[in-house]
């Protein structure tokens, strides 16, 4: 495994040098020193392996078999605007910014008028007159060096979601950032997003990762959040790439005082899928909510790995996983709670629940809490089971047949997270992703 992890480590080296060689002017800009940096200690680390605890129930030596190519350039060309449209959902009014392989399309994005001062869009656009400040808030809270890929992609950043708000400001509309993979073999898109709410601002975005084919390919994405003073950010990631690709993605945001983060992920795609999501309560008076629903089957694997770091007092957190696997699929779940010890009126809650269609259906699930103070409010909880038998009993009394009294009930377990997700639009989309997957024929 060694062996293979530094071969692989060399050839992402090499890719480095062949795209830092494409970058020409772009080399002068701030955030290239902190590239440098990144593929510095992306050479000195190991990719993550069975051996540490973090990673002992996900095998990424599928994701280490291949040697993935950077898209050279972009593919907007090969897209009609109409294959979008089963993606939009159902031409909701919202802010919408497509990236294609990675890059910024702009024949694709329809933009709506927005405050004064507020940027929404592409990040390497925004670089292009960039005085210092966007660099310095790439990597402002996450060190590039946690993970190599976390490190692969710093070193790779050139393009991705990009809001900045001032002090507020509003936007009403939801920002819908569309990732397409087109489907060619062996590519990696690393998208790096950045959200930069200030303080008494509100906005409301959507993650969405899609494949448009089939093929193998490898999406490598990092979002990075701020949450000014009593800010509202409200974020869903919902990835539905095809059962041959992978997704690895991290996500790391700062609350600061009375500001409020709100984090909805649906995983519903990928061979392959690692979230990591980190929040940091940095200030008195600050919330986040996590919420998640991953639905596995076949050969599936996802894994969600979430830490939510108390660290001023009075701050509330709530995080609500559920997963619904079947066939020879696997789900990890590990979500910790760290209280710090000045953390003092900490209130917070974890739960993680699931539910397996198949005995041959696998889930790793860990909740912790890890508390420094004393005057705390702090629970956590899960579950993995099999469908209620009595509320099977009710349903066949009531003459619904046995197969279709099993859908509902998965149906109504999944539906339970998505319904606090605000965006009418979104929700009715996704709800419809369930009937068809889970009450066909019903």
């Amino acid at each position: 495994m060694m062996a293979e992890n530094t071969e692989i480590r060399n050839w992402y080296l090499n890719l480095y040098k062949d795209f830092e060689n494409r970058l020409n002017g772009e080399k002068s800009r701030p955030v290239h020193k902190l590239r440098k940096a990144a593929i510095e200690k992306f050479a000195e680390i190991d990719f993550p392996n069975l051996h540490q605890e973090d990673w002992r129930f996900t095998d990424i030596s599928p994701i280490l078999g291949h040697t993935f190519a950077y898209a050279a350039k972009k593919a907007t060309g090969s897209i009609r605007a109409d294959e979008l449209s089963p993606f939009l959902f159902g031409g909701m009014r919202g802010h919408t910014v497509v990236f294609v392989n990675g890059f910024y399309s702009r024949e694709l994005s329809k933009p709506l008028p927005l405050p004064k001062g507020v940027v929404v869009g592409s990040l390497a656009e925004a670089m292009k007159e960039d005085d210092g400040s966007i660099g310095e808030q790439i990597a402002k809270r996450l060190d590039p060096g946690t993970d190599a890929f976390t490190a692969l992609n710093t070193a790779f950043t050139v393009d991705g979601a990009y809001i900045n708000l001032p002090d507020g400001a509003v936007v009403e509309d939801p920002v819908h950032f569309l990732f397409i993979t087109t489907g060619d073999e062996r590519l990696i898109s690393q998208p790096r997003n950045l959200v930069v709410a200030g303080k008494n601002s509100q906005v409301r975005f959507i993650e969405h990762y899609i494949g448009l084919q089939p093929g193998v390919y490898f999406t490598n994405s990092v979002t990075e959040i701020e949450a000014g003073r009593n800010a509202t950010v409200d974020g869903l990631k919902i990835q539905e790439e095809n059962r041959e690709s992978y997704h690895v993605a991290t996500t790391a945001a700062f609350v600061e005082n009375d500001a409020n983060y709100k984090s909805h992920a649906v995983s519903n795609g990928a061979k392959i899928y690692r979230h990591n999501i980190n929040v940091i309560l940095g200030g008195e008076g600050g919330n986040t909510s996590l919420e998640g629903l991953y639905l596995t089957a076949g050969e599936q694997l996802s894994d969600t790995h979430s830490m939510i770091d108390h660290a001023a007092a009075n701050c509330t957190s709530g995080e609500h996983y559920k997963g619904i696997l079947d066939d020879k699929s696997r789900a990890v779940f590990n979500g910790k709670i760290l209280v710090r010890q000045g953390a003092q009126k900490t209130n917070s809650y974890q739960e993680n629940r699931n539910i397996l269609l198949s005995n041959e259906a696998k889930v790793d699930t860990k909740p912790q809490l890890e508390i420094f103070a004393d005057d705390v409010k702090c629970s956590h909880g899960a579950t993995v089971g099999q469908l209620s038998k009595e509320s099977m009993f009710y349903l066949r009394s009531r003459g619904v047949g046995e197969e279709q009294a099993k859908l509902i009930l998965i149906y109504a377990f999944a539906n339970d997270v998505l319904k606090s997700i605000k965006q009418d639009k979104v929700r009715e989309e996704l709800e419809h992703i369930l009937s068809v997957r889970f009450l066909k024929g019903i």
